[in-house]
């Protein structure tokens, strides 16, 4: 397989993470703004960004604690 054949299956990969951790963060309740934000994050954790949301923490101030 030629390089460029790797890169494109390498950001076929990236890009399908990143939509499955934008649409998990959307399904925890986030804004799209603010789950593309946290989605491209790879250091953030979604289930705690869910986890934030579920036990009432704000939106805006769970985006404080985890960025």
């Amino acid at each position: 397989m030629a390089t460029s054949e790797l890169e494109v299956l390498e950001d076929t990969e990236s890009e399908r993470v990143l939509r499955w951790r934008v649409a998990e963060l959307r399904r925890a309740g986030y804004a799209e703004r603010e789950a593309v934000k946290l989605g491209m994050k790879a250091e953030v954790d979604i289930h705690l960004a869910a986890n934030l949301l579920t036990q009432g923490c704000p939106s805006k101030t769970a985006l404080r604690i985890l960025l």
